[in-house]
């Protein structure tokens, strides 16, 4: 584990105590917040024996940094990458179908950290990429991510083929995103049960054995002059129609 660090915010704070208890180390709730959200997060902490105290919103102010932090902090140990068989024990052990976003040679930290946070907002069971030419949880990735570093879990794997070709054998059944021939609009496309959803790096796309090892491939419908979205954006985009389909 890295150092632990200040996290912000309810949502964060609050998936950390259902999730990971064990990496909140002290809770810090603004003086004067009683209502039921921070009564809820008080009844966690009391339940996995995490210290809480008082902070007065001026230092808590200082303390974020600019961050929008609810009234609500807590000093945690930070998440680390997981590896291939931490995905598929994932998989496994879901109750359920999984949503998987998978990032493809993805190396902007802006692009990881705005992509995991998307992904920790539809609900998505984990953000995968690769171990060689693409962004890790950087500082920027953990500060772009706004928390959703620290819940979603992030994994980093050796040989991107070979893991599609296990995910697979898993039941999940993966949709690549590309501007081709044989590509589907997102909007007719299914997204429903254990899936996959891949993008490419911003320009260059899907690498050609990645797009090979897809199920099938959809693009976004474009109305404008332009002909593709920044890799977080369009992340953004085809999440929310899978969770809108799943829903």
């Amino acid at each position: 584990m890295a150092k632990p660090e200040w996290l912000y915010g309810i949502h964060t704070v609050q998936g950390l105590l259902e999730k990971f208890p064990e990496r909140v180390l002290e809770l810090r709730i603004q003086q004067g917040r009683e209502d039921e959200r921070v009564q809820k997060l008080l009844s966690l902490a009391e339940i996995h024996g995490v210290s809480c105290t008082e902070g007065i919103r001026q230092k808590m102010d200082e303390h974020a940094d600019g961050a929008n932090h609810q009234g609500v902090m807590a000093r945690c140990k930070l998440s680390q990458s997981l590896h291939d068989n931490d995905l598929y024990r994932i998989i496994e052990e879901k109750k359920g179908p999984v949503l998987l976003l998978i990032l493809d040679s993805v190396t902007d930290p802006h692009n990881v950290g705005a992509c995991i946070r998307s992904a920790d907002a539809a609900g998505v069971d984990a953000v995968v990429t690769t171990k060689d030419k693409a962004s890790g949880l950087t500082p920027v990735v953990r500060r772009v991510a706004v928390g959703a570093a620290e819940i979603v879990p992030f994994v980093q794997v050796t040989n991107l083929a070979r893991t599609m070709d296990k995910l697979k054998e898993l039941g999940v059944w993966i949709t690549g995103t590309a501007i081709d021939a044989n590509a589907v609009s997102l909007f007719e496309a299914n997204l429903t049960g254990s899936r996959a959803i891949v993008l490419g790096a911003e320009g260059k796309g899907l690498r050609r054995l990645t797009q090979e090892k897809c199920d099938e491939l959809t693009y976004i419908p474009m109305q404008g002059t332009v002909d593709s979205l920044n890799v977080s954006v369009a992340a953004g985009v085809c999440l929310f129609e899978a969770l809108r389909q799943r829903s």
